[in-house]
């Protein structure tokens, strides 16, 4: 036998026996001829990226890649691959303390903006100010990256720098170069107001701590003598939906809090238990209330438990789900969209305040909280 017809045959054999392992495995995943014809395209363009191309190749890489871009392909902004670092700084926010510069950022028509510095952080150092626009991070313009991609990067290891390329009106582009510390986050923080018989509550995020921070603080004013509360969810770019149920479980009359319907259809409930408002409420929302703080401002104000005032929020009504993988990874991946206690998506449309009142050029002071305090005074008995 000859050596062509002894190498033709080694290559129809691997050729069959590679069909058969995609058709035992796309029998064994349950797919049809389509998505097997897709399998094989996948593993055919990995296999030749292994084996042909020019450098060698690590395979995980690859894997990583590949899976960035599916997620990316689904053109949703809050859907997201993350690496292990990503994975870990991600748990560490949720959890209430990471390595960072101390910065709360918004994100709105591609921009990604900084809303408020906290004090005593390496960003105050730095000298950030609210309303900068961060252009890039460590070189990458933020375009590069999806809006959630962005904190991700500016996180990491307490020690670590991070190099930032900042945009202020009227003066040229420049870069910050910030040593990461560990930021530690009390979500909630309440006070009363000078001179008034008014309680102030304001929550940074929806952390797992923030429902037992918050039921600290409204005791605290409760004993100071509180006889009404305004909730400042400004610049509050939600967070965990647990926590907003919690915190709504303390204010929102006994009743529907939010309804999280999946693509099926089905619906996950959460209701609460109170049976009755203690206190009349003013809620104070901007165009950086996202999520999970617009899930509590849409049940209060659907309950008639609160007036809103400030201006519209932002729009976010998709819940998110994140998924450890198999390598210290993992996804964060939206699979439902929340209804408030009326039936209302307010997905990509946000929440109309029921007081409309935006800052103007040259306001000195906070208009907003003036005229929650005035709203608040006329539902005080």
């Amino acid at each position: 036998m000859s050596k062509k017809k002894i190498a033709f045959g080694i290559v129809v054999t691997a050729l069959i026996s590679s069909l058969l392992t995609l058709a035992g495995l796309a029998v064994l995943l349950g797919l049809n001829g389509p998505r097997a014809v897709d399998l094989a395209r996948f593993l055919g363009v990995k296999r030749l990226i292994e084996t042909r191309y020019v450098n060698e190749v690590d395979p995980s890489e690859l894997m990583d890649g590949a899976i960035d871009g599916m997620v990316k392909s689904l053109g949703d902004p809050h859907s997201i691959y993350m690496k292990a670092d990503m994975y870990k700084a991600l748990k560490e926010h949720t959890a209430g303390e990471f390595g960072g510069i101390g910065v709360t950022m918004g994100f709105k028509d591609n921009k990604v903006t900084v809303v408020s510095v906290l004090e005593g952080t390496p960003g105050e150092a730095a000298g950030l100010r609210t309303n900068d626009e961060i252009v890039a991070v460590d070189g990458t313009p933020v375009t590069d990256f999806q809006p959630e991609e962005v904190a991700m990067h500016i996180r990491g290891e307490v020690g670590t720098e991070v190099r930032l390329t900042i945009r202020r009106e009227g003066s040229a582009d420049q870069e910050y170069t910030i040593r990461r510390d560990t930021i530690t986050i009390r979500s909630v923080k309440g006070k009363m107001l000078d001179g008034t018989d008014m309680g102030y509550i304001r929550i940074a995020s929806f952390g797992e701590h923030t429902g037992a921070e918050f039921r600290e603080e409204y005791e605290k004013l409760e004993q100071a003598g509180m006889q009404g509360l305004i909730l400042d969810l400004r610049e509050n770019p939600g967070g965990l939906i647990t926590s907003c149920v919690e915190v709504a479980d303390q204010i929102v009359p006994k009743g529907p809090i939010v309804s999280v319907v999946q693509r099926d259809g089905s619906r996950e409930e959460h209701d609460s238990t109170l049976e009755e408002p203690k206190l009349p409420i003013v809620v104070l929302i901007d165009g950086n209330s996202a999520s999970a703080s617009e899930i509590l401002a849409g049940a209060l104000q659907d309950t008639g438990a609160a007036t809103l005032v400030g201006t519209k929020s932002y729009g976010k009504g998709s819940v998110q789900v994140v998924v450890p993988l198999f390598h210290d990874d993992g996804l964060k991946l939206t699979i439902a969209k929340y209804y408030t206690p009326n039936g209302r998506c307010i997905d990509g449309i946000g929440i109309e305040p029921d007081v409309e009142i935006a800052f103007q050029d040259g306001d000195t002071s906070d208009v907003q909280l003036q005229k929650a305090e005035e709203v608040l005074r006329q539902k005080l008995p």
